[in-house]
């Protein structure tokens, strides 16, 4: 009962969360807080080149860890439904999956550009990030042509299992500059040697402002799974309303 009780209340607050209006406005501010901030206070000189391509970089980085962020909900989400049977965190992994998808799209494309200006080429088969993060994109597009593949709980369970299995590229993904040679993406957090000067504060808030984007994003989207569920179950209510009367 009590693990009942915690269930009930997680789904209510995070209900609570998703449908504040509060959610919106805190998008807006913080993203135009991001934006004043890289183009008008951040360092554009990276790695040796002054260029304002380099400004990317903020918004890289963020989404970057946002994507990682999302698809580790989506894992969550997936053993909590699988657990629980519960269909809210089904639609809360689904969300989060759909939203990191997005985000691990982004990081790839803002990193591509970012890359053709500081080391002259759009991608590098032989940096261990990229090829890494390739495949986080092709697993999780996996994870959504499942989902939207069949309707009921057993294709939800299977693209439950699935993102849990594919959750394992992420750590890979994140922890490869430092398992393998990087070429490119040598690690910068913790390391003296490394020759980007990013303003801190910058990446910092750019990181605050996706985060919120990213739940704004996934309470929409959980929203209109509920809505969905709805309109389904008033729909089947009516059919089988008409087919009694016509039995009568």
């Amino acid at each position: 009962m009590d693990t009942e009780r915690l269930e009930n209340a997680s789904v209510a607050g995070l209900r609570r969360v998703f449908g504040s209006r509060l959610l919106g406005v805190l998008a807006l501010v913080t993203g135009v807080a991001s934006l004043g901030l890289v183009f008008g206070y951040a360092s554009d000189s990276m790695y040796g080149v002054s260029h304002g391509i380099n400004l990317i970089a903020y918004w890289h980085i963020a989404v970057a860890w946002v994507a990682a962020v999302a698809l580790t909900v989506t894992f969550v989400g997936s053993i909590l439904y699988l657990v629980t049977d519960t269909k809210y965190w089904s639609y809360l992994a689904h969300a989060s999956g759909e939203a990191g998808f997005l985000f691990v799209t982004l990081t790839l494309v803002t990193g591509s550009v970012w890359a053709r200006v500081i080391w002259n080429t759009w991608w590098e088969w032989s940096d261990i990030r990229l090829v890494t993060f390739l495949i986080v994109w092709f697993i999780y597009a996996g994870y959504l042509i499942i989902y939207s593949a069949g309707v009921g709980a057993r294709t939800e369970r299977f693209a439950s299992v699935y993102a849990i299995i594919g959750f394992v590229t992420i750590p890979i993904s994140y922890a490869s500059t430092r398992l393998w040679t990087a070429r490119f993406h040598a690690p910068s957090m913790g390391n003296p040697d490394a020759d980007a000067t990013i303003t801190a504060s910058a990446v910092l808030v750019s990181l605050v402002a996706l985060t919120v984007l990213y739940v704004y994003l996934v309470g929409s989207r959980v929203r209109l799974h509920e809505i969905s569920d709805r309109v389904d179950e008033v729909a089947e209510s009516k059919v089988h309303e008409t087919g009694f009367k016509e039995v009568k």
